[in-house]
């Protein structure tokens, strides 16, 4: 289930950075640019760095639980 929820929590993280740089919630910040490519750039980034854990063997899961 570990592995199933980092792989889901990806799959949303960088399908918010696409809406930001899409520019989806433009609604809620119609003036403010940079709210949308700082946001795009902070979830996709941090959505590589999780995919990165997840399949890199960092993160628990794929037999790596760290002795938990």
């Amino acid at each position: 289930m570990q592995n199933v929820f980092g792989i889901i929590m990806i799959v949303v993280y960088l399908g918010m950075s696409v809406l930001f740089f899409c520019g989806f919630f433009d609604i809620l910040f119609p003036t403010w640019g940079w709210v949308r490519w700082a946001g795009g750039a902070l979830f996709l980034v941090y959505g590589l760095w999780r995919g990165y854990r997840q399949f890199a063997g960092i993160d628990a899961g794929y037999g790596n639980d760290r002795g938990e």
